[in-house]
C-alpha cells in the first residue's frame, strides 16, 4: 500500500494538527481498514497534497473542515484512494512467479484436467502489473496446451486506479521496472511516450473494485490468491477475517500467496506454510 520510497527520511517534516491527523486517520480505517500509526503525518501531508490542489485548498485543515462539512462523498472518496494507492511493478519480488511456472501452473495442469480451467485472483492489484504478470506467463504456459482456459479477477478498492489498470498503458519506466525484454517485445506496442499491452492479454483480466474489508461481493472458487503486501497494513482482528474469507474461496489444493513479510501464523491455524524454491506459499492443512 505505502511505498518505501515514501519514508521518513525523504520528505520534510509535516505539520498536522492532532485534531485533523485524528480524523484522517479514523476516515482511512473506517473506509479501507487502513491503520495509520501516529508517526504517519508525513506520509498523510505527502499523499494529501494533489488532493490539496485539486480542490484549490490550502491546508489539510481546510481540507478537513470540508470533510467534516458533509456526509461521505466523492471527496472523501478522494481522499480514501490518494491514501491506499499501492506501489507495484511487473514481476514484483520474482520468486512467486518462478513459483507459478515450476510447480503451480503443472501441478494444477493435472489436478484441473477434467475442467481445464483455472481461477486466480489478485487483491489490491493497483495499476494492473501483477495481474498482467500473471496473464502473461499463464498465456505462454497453457498456451502450449489447447482447451485451457485461465480466468484471472484483479480487485482494488481505488476506481482511478483501476481506470488505469484497463488502460494497461505504462511509462517506460514502468516497463523497466521488472518486465522481461522478450515480454515487451512479444506483448507490447510502444505507442508515443508509453507501451500499450495487447488485447489478448487485457482480455485474460477482469478488473473490480473491491474493498477487503467490506462484505465481499460473491465469487468463484479460486485456485490461486495473489494478496501480496496487503495484510500488513491492517490491525490483527481484520488480517483474521480477510484470511478466513480468503480460506472460504480456496479448495483443499488451492494456493495462497502472500508478501515477504506477511504470514499466518498466529492468525488462522487452518493455513500451514510451504516453501516452493525461495517462494512461500500457504496452503489448507488436510486435517
Amino acid at each position: 500500500m505505502f511505498s518505501k520510497q515514501e519514508g521518513k527520511d525523504n520528505l520534510p517534516t509535516a505539520t498536522i494538527a492532532t485534531v485533523d491527523y485524528e480524523y484522517i486517520q479514523h476516515l482511512i480505517r473506517e473506509r479501507s481498514g487502513i491503520v495509520l500509526d501516529e508517526d504517519k503525518q508525513y506520509l498523510v501531508d505527502a499523499r494529501l497534497t494533489p488532493v490539496l490542489r485539486q480542490e484549490k485548498l490550502s491546508s489539510i485543515q481546510d481540507l478537513v473542515v470540508q470533510l467534516r462539512a458533509k456526509p461521505f462523498n466523492g471527496l472523501h472518496q478522494s481522499v480514501v484512494e490518494a491514501m491506499t494507492t499501492n506501489e507495484t511493478l511487473f514481476f514484483r519480488d520474482a520468486h512467486p512467479f518462478e513459483a507459478l511456472k515450476s510447480k503451480v501452473f503443472p501441478d494444477l495442469l493435472v489436478a484441473r484436467e477434467t475442467k481445464k480451467q483455472i481461477n486466480i485472483w489478485c487483491a489490491a492489484c493497483s495499476s494492473g502489473q501483477e495481474p498482467y504478470s500473471i496473464a502473461m506467463l499463464a498465456k505462454e504456459f497453457f498456451g502450449l496446451h489447447p482447451g485451457w482456459s485461465t480466468r484471472i479477477i484483479a480487485t482494488d478498492l481505488s476506481r482511478d486506479i483501476l481506470a488505469r489498470a484497463k488502460q494497461a498503458r505504462y511509462s517506460q519506466l514502468e516497463v523497466n521496472r521488472g518486465l522481461p525484454a522478450t515480454y515487451m517485445v512479444k506483448y507490447f506496442k510502444k505507442e508515443g511516450m508509453e507501451w500499450q499491452l495487447n488485447q489478448e492479454i487485457r482480455n485474460m483480466v477482469e478488473f473490480r473494485e473491491m474493498n477487503l474489508t467490506a462484505p465481499w461481493p460473491a465469487m468463484p472458487t479460486i485456485d490461486i490468491i495473489f494478496l501480496r503486501n496487503v495484510l500488513i497494513y491492517f490491525d490483527v482482528e481484520m488480517k483474521k477475517s480477510i484470511l478466513a474469507k480468503a480460506r472460504g474461496l480456496m479448495s483443499s489444493d488451492s494456493y495462497l500467496f502472500l508478501g515477504g513479510a506477511e504470514t499466518t501464523l498466529y492468525l488462522d491455524n487452518r493455513f500451514e506454510q510451504l516453501y516452493y524454491g525461495k517462494a512461500p506459499c500457504c496452503r489448507l492443512r488436510k486435517s
